[in-house]
């Protein structure tokens, strides 16, 4: 498939921010796409050049007519085809010979309607390449650009200019969604920069707009609506500058469910599916994941509203003991940070309370709030003046107009009139109260966002603390090249990839490869016994389920048998399967099986899973995805999130073990990924991890090599 070029900021520019606009297709007739257009362009003031195009229509809403594309003056910035997909080619064709900027495509049919529509999409992006030309679209709904009132879109559109100079940034593959959600933060007086669909993407895709709106002064949140990134490392690139420039990129994905491409040959391929490996890789890139459309729009309306970002720990003043304790749950499943607080350390708030009342967080004020409004000015005060706190929500009981008037202002005196530099939130505990409307507009003037629900404005905190937190830093070594990888490929056995493992410091047990029973006894001799003898052949890719392996051979003779009885299993268990031989290795000391394995994504790049393994490793699942970059710290971290992890620190009485060398192992996995991108897979299972200061070795050893 045709992958479009990338698009310079100038061309992006000019197309998103465009002083003359052709509408091809153009119609006075109420209800056609072309007559939108122009009506949009009017209600909002447009005031550039418009250039109606029409071959039966000489003027259209006092606009003078071009019979066709051909006829317009060069240099259009922008041209919308509002017209059948049958004439589209030829229109970009002829737009692209007038040196258009850009191109709007609504129609669909194109790569979602076969061949025909898909070959014509790959010659769309081909002219669209060779002219530096951008192509929104097809099958998309348009672009408005609120900050100039810029409405290029088939939706009828107020493009409302966002107020005070802080807003969010729309870009989503679907149209209905963008506008969906334009709809959702307009709605809630959350300003909106700009808003564009890219459709199928022939010739610019979210990757262009995002790294665009990265540098816009006027964007201080990017949300997204994605179903497939076309153009991966462009888009983590461009996910990367806006976490360096304190924006938040928020990310609505569907398609968990989908299907993942799973490889036969290790469990690494089973067990990286394609969401899985997706989402990793963003959210290492800075991007925050949204789990529902509410959510996405919560954390833009969160990170545009605020001053500052939600950071640090959380404390949530409530009226209700009940919901200190519900807040308590929500906040350990979210892993939400919450402020250490107590009588005796916090002599302010301590002062702000009746006496019955302790310092706790959550904080019960119980209904003193009823009797005594000015209890909440005094709270948040304290709070905001504390340099513990990095975020105060006030979870309120509105009830009705009676009470929100003895409540709000009191809550307002604690903000209005300051320069706020952490964020305040306001989350009802009762969605539905009768809330009147200009108690909510004038938090909002304050800065201060309001949510019907306490659970939905803990969630989108939880996200933007913990964006806040992350670190994009990566480990400075160098990439480890493998010897001697150029002369295989294909599923490479286990004898083999521990020869070519071996050599950069992975720990193998003491073995040798032997293809005759002579060899596999002197083996074993030179190694001492016991030892195990296990099957080798590509095309055996779990040995233990073929009867390939035995354990504990105690001299000569029990290897000679082990060597008969493998041959047996194997060709019992599959006829087409012949032996290269057998490896023979020295028995280890038990410990922890772990499994770490490691993909090159022809996409997404390298990436490695790591975990508990062993035969159950596919079954259970409790492994982590790593990027390929990562520190030998950051690795630690990653893997005391392990659903088992309390048994990497010593469980009743047993030894902690030796975490930091499995990071050692899995870091240096991760720079043979990323110096050898033909290796598509390595699989090492199980990997035995040892007491503290004891070590790390990997049993079994699988590679799948382009």
């Amino acid at each position: 498939m045709a992958v479009h070029a990338s698009l310079s900021h100038a061309a992006l520019d000019r197309f998103l921010r465009p002083k003359s606009v052709a509408i091809v297709g153009a119609s006075d007739k109420p209800g056609a796409l072309g007559a939108t257009i122009l009506t949009n362009l009017d209600r909002n003031g447009y005031a550039g050049a418009i250039y109606p195009v029409n071959p039966k229509r000489e003027e259209i809403m006092g606009k003078p007519c071009y019979p066709s594309v051909d006829a317009l003056p060069e240099g259009v910035d922008v041209a919308v085809l509002a017209i059948p997909r049958a004439g589209v080619l030829d229109a970009v064709r002829g737009l692209a010979a007038r040196k258009c900027g850009g191109v709007v495509i609504f129609s669909a049919g194109f790569a979602e309607g076969g061949e025909e529509g898909l070959a014509e999409q790959h010659e769309i992006a081909r002219i669209a390449n060779e002219a530096g030309m951008v192509v929104e679209g097809p099958n998309c709904l348009g672009l408005v650009n609120y900050v100039d009132r810029i409405p290029l879109t088939f939706v009828e559109t107020n493009a409302v200019p966002p107020a005070g100079n802080r807003a969010v940034g729309i870009v989503s593959q679907s149209g209905a969604m963008a506008a969906v959600l334009g709809t959702m933060l307009l709605s809630r007086e959350c300003g909106v920069s700009y808003s564009v669909s890219t459709g199928n993407e022939a010739a610019s895709g979210v990757e262009d707009y995002v790294d665009w709106l990265v540098d816009q002064p006027d964007t201080h949140a990017i949300a997204m609506i994605v179903e497939q990134f076309r153009k991966p490392q462009a888009f983590l690139a461009a996910a990367r500058r806006a976490k360096a420039a304190g924006k938040p990129v928020v990310l609505l994905h569907p398609g968990k469910s989908s299907a993942a491409r799973e490889s036969a040959a290790t469990h690494t391929g089973a067990m990286a599916g394609d969401y899985k490996l997706m989402r990793e890789m963003v959210a290492r890139a800075g991007v925050i994941f949204a789990e529902t459309l509410q959510e996405l729009g919560d954390i833009a309306e969160i990170a545009v509203r605020c001053a500052a970002l939600p950071s640090g720990a959380t404390v949530v003043l409530g009226e209700s003991g009940a919901f200190k304790a519900l807040t308590l749950d929500l906040a350990e499943e979210l892993e939400l940070p919450l402020a250490d607080l107590h009588d005796e350390d916090s002599p302010m708030l301590r002062a702000a309370l009746p006496v019955f009342v302790p310092v706790s967080n959550p904080l019960d004020i119980t209904a003193q709030g009823l009797s005594e409004p000015t209890i909440y000015t005094r709270c948040i005060e304290a709070l905001l003046a504390d340099d513990r706190v990095g975020t105060v929500v006030a979870g309120i009981i509105q009830a009705e107009a009676i009470t929100c008037a003895i409540k709000f202002p009191a809550i307002m005196a604690a903000v209005e009139g300051k320069v706020l530099t952490k964020p305040v939130i306001f989350a009802g505990l009762d969605e539905g109260a009768e809330v009147p409307a200009e108690r909510i507009a004038a938090l909002r003037a304050a800065g201060i966002p309001w949510f019907s629900s306490t659970e939905r404005a803990l969630r989108a905190i939880t996200r933007l603390t913990h964006w806040a937190a992350q670190d994009l830093g990566v480990n400075d070594l160098p990439a480890t090249p493998l010897a001697g990888l150029d002369v295989v490929s294909g599923v490479i056995p286990e004898y083999k990839s521990k020869a070519l493992l071996g050599p950069i410091g992975l720990s193998f047990p003491k073995g040798g490869f032997a293809a005759s029973a002579d060899t596999a006894v002197a083996v074993a001799d030179g190694i001492g016994y016991p030892v195990a003898m296990k099957a080798q052949a590509a095309a055996l890719g779990h040995k233990s389920d073929a009867g390939g392996v035995i354990l504990n051979l105690a001299n000569g003779a029990a290897v000679r048998e082990a060597w008969d009885r493998i041959h047996s299993n194997v060709a019992a268990y599959s006829s087409a399967v012949t032996l290269d031989g057998v490896l023979i290795e020295a028995m280890g000391k038990r410990g922890m099986e772990m499994i770490v394995g490691a993909k090159n994504d022809p996409e997404w790049g390298p990436v490695v899973l790591a975990g508990f393994g062993g035969v159950t490793a596919e079954i259970l699942q409790d492994v982590r995805l790593l990027t390929a970059d990562l520190t030998e710290e950051a690795v630690v971290a990653e893997l005391m999130k392990l659903k088992s992890a309390v048994l990497l620190s010593g469980y009743r009485g047993s030894p902690a073990l030796d975490v930091a060398a499995l990071a050692k192992l899995i870091v240096k996995v991760g720079q043979v990924l990323r110096a050898e991108p033909s290796i598509r897979e390595i699989d090492l299972n199980p990997v035995i991890l040892h007491p503290v200061g004891e070590g790390v070795v990997a049993l079994d050893a699988l590679m799948l090599v382009d």
